[in-house]
């Protein structure tokens, strides 16, 4: 039984090891592609603007990409295999959704820069985006403010 376990875990392990390193090279790829559209933009001296604000959504949304690839390395690949106590579990969960936070904040904030300059009547995506990162935001300080006894 405890081969078993060893043998499930560290396949799980490897997995989870291809899948960081998998969205570690989307993420950074992405990031490439931005700088790219940049260099093409200023060279075919094409709208500037539009490839800056493409440039800066494809590296927000790599950025949140790479730090899920490296949560997941962090957390599932070089942890101890021991059972996390509920102060850890706590920390990690906090940790992911502030990532998710930031990456819907920039996203939305671009997008609204992106509506504002074009068409004003499309703000409504955005902002309904901007709503939800805020309500991640408090859905996670009710979370801890719930769970900071359990913890100690």
């Amino acid at each position: 039984m405890h081969k078993a376990k060893n043998i499930t875990d560290f396949i799980g392990r490897a997995v989870y090891g291809l899948i960081s390193l998998s969205l570690g090279i989307i993420s950074l790829t992405m990031m490439g592609v931005a700088l790219w559209d940049i260099w093409l933009s200023l060279h075919e001296r094409t709208l500037l603007v539009t490839a800056l604000l493409n440039a800066i959504g494809l590296i927000v949304i790599g950025m949140a990409v790479f730090d899920v690839s490296k949560y997941l390395l962090e957390e599932e690949v070089f942890s101890s295999s021991a059972k996390k106590s509920p102060a850890k579990q706590r920390e990690a969960l906090s940790k992911f959704l502030v990532i998710i936070a930031i990456a819907v904040s920039l996203e939305s904030l671009v997008f609204l820069f992106d509506a504002g300059t074009k068409d004003i009547t499309k703000l409504i995506y955005p902002t309904f985006l901007l709503i939800s990162a805020v309500l991640m935001v408090i859905g996670l300080g009710v979370y801890q403010r719930l769970t900071r006894d359990e913890v100690k």
